[in-house]
């Protein structure tokens, strides 16, 4: 695949530098990014009338404050930090639940190990602690 990839990359490159890509129709316009190729063509009219009326989904709701709150973590001193944690495990909670199985966080490992080895009080214990416990599937400890 690698072969491909550069072999593609090249002609591209050649084309480019030869100017046959410049005037491709709608070039120097922005992409249509709202068409509903992937929304099955029953779902289409509602899936509009939702996204117009700015609709969220709860789960989209859910995941924006996760990730506000993450992002505030970092900021907040120990005392507002407790608060904030339990708030972070109830959403994720929330969060499970609205999907009807637990979050896998495990692509979110280092976060975890971060964030277990801070309120630890050091890297290296906060690595011990979560050597065994799941690879960081989630907020509690």
């Amino acid at each position: 695949m690698l072969a491909f990839e550069l072999l593609a990359e090249q002609r591209i490159n050649e084309a480019l530098a030869k100017g046959e890509l410049s005037d491709l129709p709608g070039s120097g316009r922005p992409l249509e990014l709202g068409d509903d190729l992937l929304v099955p063509e029953d779902q289409r009219l509602a899936q509009r009338i939702l996204k117009n009326a700015g609709y969220t989904p709860p789960e989209v709701g859910l995941r924006r404050e996760i990730a506000q709150l993450r992002a505030e973590l970092e900021l907040l001193d120990e005392v507002e930090r407790g608060p904030a944690w339990q708030r972070l495990c109830l959403l994720m909670s929330q969060l499970s639940l609205a999907r009807g199985a637990a979050i896998n966080l495990s692509l979110e490992d280092r976060y975890w190990e971060r964030l277990k080895a801070r309120f630890a009080g050091s890297a290296e214990d906060g690595a011990e602690e979560g050597a065994g416990d799941g690879g960081g599937r989630g907020p509690a400890a």
